[in-house]
């Protein structure tokens, strides 16, 4: 088995991981709201009255902060994609499937629910983990 090395970055994960739990910790505080991505770009997309600026504003947050590292920090992300466009548009309709199906996505269950210490988050969680592992298992060593 092989490890990359260069890929294993223990502190900036951990600091990241930091940072988005401090920051879903006070949105849930300051505004009372769960900071799930899924729920919020579909509030984008079925806007109510008032309800539409504190998304848009969020979405633009979440979507310019690489701009604003690069920028002011000289942090460059390294993307590497080994699928083709085929893979990536299935792959996008099964999470937006698994989001609406499990009332939610990744960042709402696994961070928000979980540290709520929601039973739903859970199972949602291990379940989607589940078959991440499943799935990249099988498509690496079974394919």
């Amino acid at each position: 088995m092989h490890i990359d090395w260069f890929s294993f970055t223990p502190i900036p994960s951990l600091v990241g991981g930091i940072i988005l739990g401090v920051a879903a910790a006070l949105y849930v505080l300051l505004h009372g709201r769960i900071l799930g991505i899924s729920g919020i770009v579909y509030g984008l997309l079925h806007p109510k009255s008032g309800d539409w600026n504190w998304r848009l504003s969020l979405v633009l947050g979440l979507i310019s902060a690489p701009f604003f590292a690069a920028l002011f920090f000289g942090i460059l992300p390294v993307i590497e994609v080994d699928a083709g466009w085929a893979a990536i548009i299935v792959a996008g309709l099964l999470v937006g499937f698994g989001a609406q199906y499990g009332s939610g996505c990744t960042s709402g269950h696994g961070i928000c629910g979980l540290s709520r210490l929601s039973p739903r988050s859970l199972v949602a969680t291990l379940s989607f983990m589940t078959a991440g592992f499943l799935v990249v298992f099988i498509i690496r060593h079974l394919i």
